[in-house]
């Protein structure tokens, strides 16, 4: 119901006196104090926006300003604004000054976020189909940040997997709004103009889009809007800012209308059914008052809808391909494997294409008899007809009766095609509906039968084959170290990065088809995205296990649900890998038809449990749910209708709890089971802590010390942070244990008094010797020091490379170590008793010192040999000698 001009004269906040309406007292119609360009005529938007555009004069929250009169329009834009509430905040909408050439383009900032996004159509519509053809294009400009890239070319370039993300979530809730039969291609554009770091700019570009989308003249059914759900302290938070969700234990991304819900995604720390319902249910709310507003700004400056561009295929056309292909239809829909299913229902596609576009279609009420008689009835009689002598006059005509020949009706191969798509999906839901039997003969609660094996890739550190009915994922776990991460480069932190990614790879030859190979789709980021989510809570964290982990998941088959089939074999691989998780989880996808009445039900909803790619596609949901039993850990449903509502999903949440648990069972039984150990193939890591003012003592200087390390030890890799934290990465324990004690040596804080056996003389200068009493560090014994003798020179008593035994007697304000190999030396006028007991002394003291090495954690190969004890244990007096660390 459009708002009277009374009523919006009401609504109107005060403008500036060179910018305010001249409204007088009696309000002019609505065309009169508004551009007409800029107005929905009354029966469009009351068709399109209905019911659900109502405003009240009292208690509406969303206020329209028109900045700009008559005369402004004549000379610049006229732009409409409208202050929403969502949260604790209000988000700011501006139209109508920017982007004038697109159907719609709108503005909207929340805080210093701000994202622009545009609608534009095709001057002429596509060819028809059964996909819309809608495309949506999502960029966050380094700009927004004060950033620019940091590549050769200063430009932003192909879309990040996480803008990919976000074009998904403006798609996927749009979709199910518009109308069949408009065909115009239609291209949503949105980019992060400023990003103040604080508010997040996903779900603002999400309801940017619902509200360009309403405002422009595409035919959709009704608004959307998006929000995001956190989780903190057990209290729900809307749009909750990035510092928030950091402690946040739930992230719902959800969008809908204002009576129902189209999409929701996220994932949470094993949240129970119940909690993550509530959390819907906040979210709705949120949007419903969104919806609400975004109308009242529709009804100010909406376009008129083109409703006269939607083209359906003839009415008729329905009912003719049920009369042709009804009975065989219903016999291939009963077949259980899907390749020979889908090519019955080809040849059966190509039939009936044939005679309705080709060959003409007689409709059974033009016909007086059986179809089969067809070519009796229309057969016309060449031969010429005697007639006898005297049976007529002369003069009269002869007039022969000759049959009708009934209309053959011709249909466009495109209508044909479209139609028969639908009487296949009517019929299949009719048949779950009314027989209680699905196309491979399940109930709606029952599962496929379930497979899966591990270890079947022998040099993969791990590997699992999990197989649903016609479903099967390939997943191999790879463990490295700090250089295997994944880098994100983000509009803020550049240098972040990911030490858990899974990768989904969907081939064409997992459906028995040609397609094309390359470059991930979105569709495979979208679902490899969905099962990383799922299994990350179950990770030890890193100082338990060091490792980067990344997971492939190749679809081999694929009967829907692959990528809950990744959730399951992904898990099982991690565990062949020997990665410790916390416990196990599985996945599983649920479909709905929601109008049962239709097909003689009770009206009830049905809810199917691990629907197959046909249910999938002609059904009304569908809802991936991963988790264990007791909680969910990641979630996406995508709504084919106009929205379902709570109780539907809370019925559906339900019953996937019981298919997860069925599935985590049948994991149990996996044959062979996981190895559950380290993979021989795999990387040994150790992870040890120095001070971090010693850190630069492992790098040198350029690198020169770490790189003498590695080409030394043979390690993979050596990893010193800031904080102290030192990680090596190496081919096996022997290496490991090398470049351990090289870096002990290097990190050691000597002590006043500590004795040095076998140390080598690196220098020789004339004030004394440079000794290396470990690897890189060096201290000074003055000539002085060298003998209980006088000495000239140092050259005279060693020469570089030999080797003395020397003690530490100084350590000046600059770090400078001063040894004496006197103080070892037998003097004359010191007993020997007494050098000797002073040397027990200096050792009893380095012993008791071994206290200070800094605990280390290593991982190393348990597939066949028990937990060795650390080397730290078995260490004797000697190496604590060598490879004392600094205490923290």
């Amino acid at each position: 119901m459009l708002a009277s001009p009374t009523t919006l004269h009401h609504l109107l906040l005060p403008a500036p006196p060179h910018l305010a309406f001249a409204l007088p007292h009696a309000a002019p119609p609505l065309h009169a104090w508004l551009p007409l360009s800029r107005v929905a005529p009354p029966r469009v938007a009351a068709l399109t926006h209905g019911s659900s555009c109502r405003m009240r004069r009292r208690g509406t929250r969303a206020k329209v300003v028109a900045a700009g009169g008559d005369e402004a329009s004549s000379s610049g834009p006229t732009k409409f604004s409208v202050k929403i509430p969502v949260g604790d905040r209000h988000i700011l909408v501006e139209t109508g000054h920017i982007g004038r050439q697109a159907s719609a383009s709108v503005m909207v900032t929340d805080g210093e976020t701000i994202v622009y996004c545009s609608v534009c159509m095709a001057d002429t519509p596509s060819d028809p189909s059964d996909f819309f053809p809608m495309s949506v294009h999502y960029q966050e400009r380094l700009s927004a940040a004060g950033r620019t890239s940091g590549g050769f070319f200063k430009r932003e370039g192909r879309a990040k997997d996480h803008e990919v993300l976000v074009c998904r979530l403006i798609d996927r809730p749009l979709r199910p709004t518009m109308p069949k039969g408009f065909y115009y291609e239609t291209q949503i554009l949105s980019w992060v103009f400023s990003y103040d770091g604080i508010h997040s700019p996903d779900c603002v570009a999400v309801t940017a889009a619902g509200i360009a989308m309403a405002l422009s003249e595409v035919p959709n059914k009704q608004t959307i809007a998006g929000v995001r759900i956190g989780m903190i302290n057990d209290q729900f938070v809307v749009n909750p800012t990035t510092e928030q969700m950091e402690d946040s234990e739930l992230d719902l991304m959800m969008a809908g209308t204002d009576s129902a819900i189209l999409m929701i995604e996220g994932f949470c720390d094993f949240l129970t059914e119940e909690k993550l319902l509530q959390a819907v249910e906040t979210g709705q709310v949120a949007i419903r008052e969104i919806c609400k507003a975004i109308d009242v700004l529709v009804q100010t400056c909406g376009k008129k809808k083109m409703v006269e561009a939607i083209n359906l295929p003839p009415a008729e056309l329905y009912r003719h391909v049920e009369d042709i292909s009804g009975d065989e239809l219903v016999k291939a829909l009963q077949i259980k494997e899907k390749i020979p299913r889908r090519k019955a229902l080809s040849a059966l596609e190509e039939k009936v294409i044939m005679i309705l576009s080709e060959q003409g279609y007689v409709s059974k009420d033009e016909l007086s008899g059986p179809i089969e008689n067809l070519a009796d009835i229309v057969e016309e009689e060449d031969e010429d007809e005697v007639i006898e002598d005297g049976e007529v006059d002369e003069g009269d005509v002869h007039i022969k009766p000759v049959s009708r020949k009934p209309h053959r009706q011709l249909f466009s191969e495109v209508d044909v095609k479209l139609v028969f798509k639908e009487v296949s999906s009517k019929y299949l839901r009719r048949r779950i509906v009314e027989g209680e039997k699905r196309s491979d003969g399940r109930s709606a609660c029952e599962l496929r039968p379930i497979n899966s094996q591990c270890g079947i890739l022998p040099r993969a550190h791990g590997s699992a084959l999990f197989t649903r009915g016609e479903t099967q994922a390939l997943a191999v776990v790879t463990l490295g170290d700090y250089q295997m991460a994944q880098r994100i480069d983000t509009l803020v932190d550049t240098e972040e990065s990911k030490s858990f990614y899974l990768q989904y790879t969907f081939p064409p030859s997992s459906v028995g088809e040609v397609g094309r190979t390359g470059a991930p789709n979105r569709r495979e980021i979208g679902h490899g995205m969905l099962a990383e989510r799922a299994l990350e809570p179950v990770l030890p964290a890193e100082v338990d296990f060091p490792y980067t982990i990344r997971v492939e998941s190749t679809i081999t088959e694929s009967n829907g649900s692959s990528s809950m089939a990744s959730v399951c074999g992904g898990c099982l691989a991690l565990q062949d890998a020997g990665v410790p998780i916390k416990f196990p989880v599985a996945g599983i996808a649920m479909g709905l038809v929601l109008d049962t009445q239709e097909f003689g039900g009770d009206g009830t909803p049905l809810i199917l449990s691990d629907i197959t790619g046909s249910e999938d596609a002609s059904g009304d949901m569908d809802l991936k749910v991963a988790g264990n039993e007791h909680g969910i850990s990641a979630f996406q449903m995508d709504i084919k209708v106009v929205g379902i509502t709570l109780p539907v999903m809370e019925q559906a949440l339900l019953q996937a709890r019981d298919g997860r648990k069925h599935i985590l069972n049948e994991m149990l039984k996996c044959s062979p089971p996981p190895c559950k150990a380290l993979s021989p193939h795999a990387p040994v890591i150790h992870v040890m802590k120095v001070k971090p003012n010693k850190v630069n003592l492992i790098i040198g200087s350029g690198g020169r010390t770490i790189k003498s390390i590695l080409e030394e030890t043979g390690v993979y890799a050596i990893d010193a942070r800031d904080d102290g934290t030192v990680k090596i990465t190496a081919r096996g324990m022997e290496s490991l244990e090398k470049s351990k004690n090289i870096i002990t040596n290097l990190t050691m804080v000597p002590k006043v008094g500590e004795i040095f056996r076998n140390c080598e003389i690196k220098t020789i200068a004339p004030y004394g010797a440079f000794v290396e009493i470990a690897p890189g560090r060096e201290g000074l014994c003055h000539i002085s020091e060298l003998s209980s003798s006088w000495l000239a020179k140092a050259e005279d008593a060693y020469k570089v490379g030999d080797r003395i035994d020397v003690k530490l007697i100084e350590i000046n304000d600059k770090g400078q170590l001063r040894l004496s190999c006197k103080a070892l030396l037998p003097d004359a006028n010191q007993e020997p008793g007494s050098i000797k007991q002073q040397t027990s002394s200096s050792v009893k003291e380095k012993v008791v010192y071994k206290d200070d090495i800094i605990k280390m954690t290593t991982r190393r190969s348990r597939r066949k040999k028990e937990v060795e004890p650390s080397a730290a244990e078995n260490a004797t007096p000697k190496t604590l000698e060598n490879s004392t660390a600094d205490s923290p």
